[in-house]
């Protein structure tokens, strides 16, 4: 089990990124990407040791709640050929 640390600008840029490839504006993808970030923080704020896996579900269960195509390309990021 990794552990890993919460790098909050990379995965800023690496969600507008995405936002982007997804045809999102940007001043949109902006709003609900800080907001994602902010839950995200409080929610892992509880655990002592974050495994990359507990960040992406993190990340992928606050991103569904504001747009579902950017939390299916975060999901499958790595995935897609």
């Amino acid at each position: 089990m990794a552990t890993v640390d919460f790098d909050e600008s990379l995965l800023k840029k690496q969600l507008k990124i995405d936002a982007k490839a997804v045809g999102i504006p940007i001043g949109a993808a902006d709003i609900f990407i800080t907001k994602t970030i902010e839950d995200t923080k409080k929610t892992l704020k509880s655990k002592k040791i974050i495994t990359q896996n507990d960040l992406e579900r993190a990340v992928l269960r606050e991103l569904k709640k504001y747009n579902a195509d950017l939390a299916y390309v975060f999901n499958n990021r790595d995935k897609i050929i």
